[in-house]
């Protein structure tokens, strides 16, 4: 099959789905949705993307069944419910799911899939909205390579790297090691921020200096602007990094690796969460990290940075 004739079938039509689809779409493969939101997958279906009304339906008309979907209960009723993806999906399919999920459901998936002959692709996704959107994402895969190449036109159409990291969970833990990092980066900044702060520096010169320095990160330079407007509109919210630190977490304690850090964050996002910041951008731990120290969340406070006395 070419990436023309390869027809996608694909499950959850929000966030990132939305734009990854349309990607897919544009590029010339057709792709049928399911999505039971009419909201979420009208722009797919106006530009041309068909509507499958059943996981059944959706299963008969695909060659790969893609699936962006919020976590392990979704995916629980989808693959094993009633007329689900395990009794749908035939000999010779391939499986790609690309959502941050356990590596345990992950597991009973690719149990249940290899009795069916599915090729079952654990495929999760780095970046954000604006990547997506942009075609920019990173791709983590694990399982058969054969149906990794099968299906790499698919994930060039919304992304510009593809790792194949191993044939069975590797790519689920990859994505939690990600993740951990990423959450803990907002922890850690904020306290940083804070002590600056409260020496007289202003966030504009410590995020400026931070991006020119060793510990510079794409993450941060990402949040910057973010940060000095301390506009928390979310990319990625603080109750989606809580559920993302339980995945972690619920990893670490089955494989008995101790994560003394991660726990601390997890409670950093428990506090943000209880004090009415679930929907806020998770970076907003920021100002949580100021209200503990009893500094002011203005913006733009501090010092800014003197750029002449710099250049001399």
């Amino acid at each position: 099959m070419t990436s023309k004739t390869l027809h996608v079938g694909w499950i959850g039509i929000g966030k990132m789905g939305k734009p990854m689809s349309r990607r897919v779409l544009k590029s010339g493969m057709p792709v049928t949705v399911y999505e039971p939101l009419a909201q979420n997958r009208a722009s797919v279906v106006a530009e041309g993307a068909d509507m499958a009304t059943s996981l059944p339906d959706l299963a008969a008309a695909a060659d790969v069944v893609a699936l962006t979907i919020p976590n392990d209960a979704v995916l629980e009723s989808l693959a094993f419910g009633p007329d689900g993806l395990v009794q749908s999906m035939r000999p010779g399919q391939i499986l790609l799911e690309m959502s941050t999920v356990s590596p345990a459901i992950s597991r009973r998936l690719a149990e249940s899939f290899a009795q069916r002959d599915v090729s079952y692709l654990r495929a999760p996704v780095s970046g954000s909205t604006a990547t997506a959107v942009s075609g920019q994402l990173s791709v983590m895969v694990s399982g058969p390579k054969a149906a990794f190449q099968k299906v790499l036109p698919l994930l060039e159409a919304f992304s510009t790297r593809q790792f194949h990291v191993g044939l069975e969970e590797e790519a689920r833990y990859l994505k939690l090691v990600l993740n951990a990092l990423v959450g803990a980066t907002s922890a850690l900044l904020g306290e940083a921020l804070t002590l600056g702060r409260s020496g007289g520096l202003s966030d504009e010169t410590m995020l400026e200096v931070i991006g020119q320095s060793a510990v510079a990160s794409p993450l941060i330079a990402y949040k910057k602007d973010l940060l000095i407007s301390r506009n928390f509109e979310p990319a990625f919210t603080v109750e989606q990094m809580m559920k993302d630190f339980d995945l972690i977490l619920g990893a670490a304690r089955s494989d008995h690796v101790p994560m003394t850090l991660a726990a601390l964050v997890r409670q950093q996002y428990e506090a943000a969460f209880a004090t009415g910041h679930a929907q806020d951008d998770f970076f907003v731990l920021v100002e949580l990290c100021e209200r503990l120290a009893g500094l002011p969340a203005d913006k733009g406070a501090g010092v800014p940075l003197d750029r002449a006395a710099g250049d001399r």
